[in-house]
């Protein structure tokens, strides 16, 4: 089962443009990633740049409205993710607990959606 754990650093909620996170944290970081490559459970990872440089595009009555970052309505935001494969959601939970994260941060764990589990109708919609 493939699972992406999401996380929500709560350091992105009033990160400027220039955000980096502090050197121990990365360090801790890149330890804890050699261990899901080790266990041999690691698909892909990555971090995202902080909102302040992104945009959103909204979409309302069949138009597209675009926004550009910051967003002062927003609390959570992903600031990167863990794609990995194990054999159940409460693997991939304990996994998500291991990681060094800081007070206040969330790790959000969603499993992968197999197209091959869906309805018949549905995967025929998607040329399956």
């Amino acid at each position: 089962m493939r699972f992406m754990m999401l996380v929500i650093p709560k350091a992105y909620e009033n990160a400027r443009a220039d955000f980096v996170p502090p050197a121990d944290l990365v360090a801790k970081m890149t330890k804890y990633n050699e261990s899901l490559t080790k266990a041999g459970v690691l698909l892909s990872l990555d971090g995202l740049t902080p909102p302040a440089k992104a945009a959103r595009v909204k979409f309302a009555a069949g138009t597209p409205k675009v926004v550009d970052g910051p967003f002062t309505e927003a609390k959570e935001m992903v600031g990167g993710y863990w794609m990995i494969q194990v054999k159940s959601k409460a693997e991939a939970v304990e996994w998500a607990k291991r990681a060094p994260m800081l007070d206040g941060d969330v790790i959000e764990v969603r499993e992968v959606q197999d197209i091959s589990e869906w309805p018949e109708e549905v995967r025929k919609a998607a040329g399956r």
